[in-house]
């Protein structure tokens, strides 16, 4: 990382294919990227993408999704600081709770102060996305973490 704060913009028309392009690089549902729009955001060092993250929100709980992070910038930070800046723009949105779904990246979450819960626990209105619903496999392990 530069030292500059890492910067999220909401990916727009424009953008969203690089959203697209990203999460199926890496595995990572794309289905629902157009119809969702306003829920994804591009992370930024100064004017280089360096990955997105998604963040659905209901009420005071929201989902954390499709973080990714470019991969020519792995392990320098980035991803820890693109999941903070989500969680800060859940937070200004009056979100108390994140949650998320992992099938490879639990340890990454813990080391986040995520902590894993059953599937059963999250709010309703989570489940019934269509990420939690019907794109992610039920065998992913599902987290949270209070703000």
């Amino acid at each position: 990382m530069n030292g500059a704060p890492l910067k999220l913009r909401r990916a727009d028309e424009a953008t969203l294919s690089y959203v697209e392009t990203k999460l199926e690089a890496n595995g990572l549902p794309s289905q629902d990227v157009r119809s969702k729009p306003d829920c994804f955001y591009i992370g930024y060092d100064g004017d280089e993408r360096i990955g997105a993250a998604g963040i659905e929100i209901y009420d005071t709980d929201g989902l954390l999704r499709s973080v990714v992070v470019e991969e020519a910038v792995r392990g320098q930070g980035y991803g820890t600081a693109l999941c903070a800046v989500a969680e800060t723009e859940a937070q200004s949105a009056d979100v108390d709770t994140l949650y998320l779904l992992t099938t490879n990246a639990s340890g990454f979450f813990t080391e986040l102060g995520y902590v894993e819960i059953d599937r059963s626990t999250v709010p309703r209105a989570i489940q019934q996305t269509t990420a939690f619903d019907d794109l992610c496999p039920s065998t992913a392990t599902c987290m949270k973490k209070t703000l």
